[in-house]
């Protein structure tokens, strides 16, 4: 949850305010690390859940606001789109039950949240991408009307001088680009904070890097994004780039990018990461300071570091070191970020506690892992557990492992042993840890998501599967399951009404076009070879500038004298078009009214797909 009252940080003069304020929340961060201030005798845990909002035709919905209000309860917070919120927990200490005590506090907070929503017909659901999220859902209107965020999107945007660039390969392909950071509103992230020794704080955090691609892929949770699969766990691609501050220019840099896993092994102390932090990156934001922290410290209180936490919250690292206090006293902890939110909230414990569990039994031999393991192995294997989730291989111990095997073989029993150093119930460890194991022999939320997606593709256009999906997820997580228990969708979760109903639903958006300089043998063999009746043709800006039917262009087939000759002598210029949003009934009327079959669809002057008399009987 960041710091609500904030300002972009602007005239010469309130820089060297707040730059005043970083330097003493640094220095004072120095002391208490040199004067063993830190809270270590205690360990805590503690995690923010953040979650979808959705319709009733299971799109996203926009009521947040209403329904934040309405809750009106401290552990709620809102998020950067209005059909997202968090929630987040009150920190436990890590012994005895804590994991289940914490998951039963989730799920009063959750049921406390389900019953306000009902109320605006909405529900809500844990998923990493929400797979029904459209660009619609992405413009400035969706973003929540807080100071902070806008204060940040065009912070960003100063600072790239340039639109937001998306570009995501997998199975398919995503490559966009988009006037606002309103795309890091389709992440939803479970993330899970552990107190941590700041004594022993390089070890610490480079041991949490050398985990977190094998500990990913067994989480990964969000395939999807635009009915497109990308990546197994796509939110670590979009994030990055939905936040990047770097333009893209002629001159190669090797500037690091907002969020990112890092470049090396941390070194020194955790003032010495804070410092490069700070370094590496520039402040994007200030806001009001009440007080000084070396004031702080010579009276007694316990300084807030409110200027380094600013910084700190621009700065979006996989695995986030964070400063806070508990009764008074200071503590460093970890802030896993990279687990996604869903499938359930049991299989959400699950990976909160296989996480701790792993960071807490480290065996000796992985001691000065920085020694150990290259660096360049640990971030190739966060990124191809990413990509590939379960069918990842990793670079481990000097072995490349497959994803099962390491994990069943070295990560599952080291959890079970960092479990019981600290005390963990028994009953507790074997109830979470044993749905992990069974996951490992199964499948994990992105594969089931793939395996579904592609079954009801079968039958339906990719909106109304997204649908169905989405419909699925919801009734399996209400009934409690785990994902290793979950059926693919049969297809009757939701039954998709025929009424209301958008050309963007039914329209075709893999839309084979022609230029208007193109022969006219190229474009009638084109149909031919694919069967196709109707060509968009595209001018050299690549705005829609006509129309070609096989009426047009197959009464040349028995004259080839004409087939050199140019597509725009004979190509329909004054063209009936929709809109993504055009009424499907609306575009159907279109169509008998002027005797056609079919509708470009534009945006402006894009052309974004077609629609045919033949999208109708689906």
């Amino acid at each position: 949850m960041g710091e609500s009252n904030v300002k972009k940080l602007l005239e010469s003069s309130e820089k060297v305010h707040y730059i005043k304020q970083l330097m003493a929340d640094i220095k004072a961060l120095e002391y208490m690390l040199e004067n063993k201030m830190f809270e270590k005798e205690t360990l805590r845990i503690g995690l923010e859940q953040e979650f979808c909002l959705v319709n009733q035709e299971w799109e996203p919905s926009n009521n947040a606001e209403k329904i934040l209000e309405a809750l009106d309860e401290k552990h709620f917070t809102s998020e950067l789109a209005l059909y997202n919120l968090e929630i987040n927990l009150d920190p436990l200490e890590l012994k005895g039950n804590c994991f289940s005590q914490l998951h039963n506090n989730l799920k009063s907070l959750l049921d406390d949240a389900k019953e306000v929503a009902a109320k605006h017909n909405t529900k809500i659901m844990l998923t990493g991408i929400l797979p029904t999220i459209r660009t619609k859902h992405l413009r400035l209107s969706y973003m929540t009307p807080i100071e902070r965020y806008r204060v940040l999107n065009e912070a960003i945007k100063e600072v790239r001088k340039n639109d937001i660039e998306l570009h995501i390969k997998g199975v398919d392909e995503l490559n966009l680009k988009h006037d606002s950071i309103l795309y890091e509103g389709c992440n939803t992230s479970f993330q899970s904070h552990l107190q941590i020794d700041p004594d022993d704080f390089a070890d610490t955090y480079n041991w949490a890097q050398a985990i977190a691609g094998p500990i990913l892929s067994i989480c990964t949770n969000s395939p999807l994004l635009m009915g497109r699969e990308l990546w197994e766990e796509t939110r670590i691609a979009l994030f990055a780039q939905s936040i990047d501050t770097r333009a893209s220019t002629f001159i190669l840099n090797e500037r690091e990018p907002r969020v990112g896993f890092g470049n090396d092994w941390a070194k020194g102390s955790v003032v010495d990461f804070f410092k490069d932090s700070v370094i590496r990156f520039r402040s994007l934001v200030s806001s009001e300071f009440e007080t000084d922290s070396l004031l702080d410290l010579q009276e007694g209180r316990t300084p807030k570091l409110k200027a380094l936490k600013l910084h700190n919250g621009t700065v979006y690292k996989w695995n986030r070191i964070c400063y806070g206090t508990t009764d008074g006293k200071p503590h460093i902890r970890i802030e896993n970020r990279y687990i996604p939110s869903g499938p359930s909230t049991e299989d959400e414990i699950a990976n909160m506690m296989f996480w701790v569990g792993v960071m807490k039994g480290r065996p000796k031999e992985f001691d000065n892992i920085h020694t150990k393991m290259d660096f360049k192995d640990v971030k190739s294997n966060f990124f191809n557990a990413a990509r590939y989730g379960m069918a990842a291989q990793f670079y481990w111990d000097g072995k490349l492992v497959s994803s099962q095997d390491l994990l069943l073989d070295h990560l599952l029993p080291m959890a079970y042993r960092g479990l019981y150093s600290m005390k963990i119930a028994p009953a507790d460890a074997e109830r979470y840890l044993s749905i992990i194991k069974n996951r490992i022999k199964s499948r994990n939320g992105s594969r089931w998501m793939i395996e579904g997606f592609r079954k009801l593709k079968r039958n339906y256009k990719t909106p109304d599967a997204l649908k169905i999906l989405t419909a699925t997820i919801y009734e399996r997580q209400e009934r409690g399951y785990n994902i290793d228990a979950w059926q693919l969708p049969r297809g009757d979760e939701f039954i998709v009404p025929r009424d209301n109903r958008k050309v963007g639903e039914r329209m075709n958006i893999k839309t084979i076009t022609a230029q208007e300089n193109d022969s006219m043998e190229l474009v009638l063999r084109m149909m031919q070879w694919k069967n196709i009746h109707h060509v968009p043709i595209l001018n050299s800006h690549l705005d829609l500038a006509g129309l070609l039917t096989w009426t047009d262009v197959g009464k040349y087939l028995d004259r080839p004298e004409k087939l050199e000759e140019s597509i725009q002598n004979i190509m329909q210029r004054e063209l009936i078009t929709a809109t993504p949003e055009t009424p499907l009934e609306e575009a159907k009327t279109l169509m008998e009214t002027n005797g056609i079959h079919c509708l470009p669809v534009i945006r402006g002057k894009k052309l974004v797909g077609i629609i045919t008399s033949n999208d109708f009987k689906v």
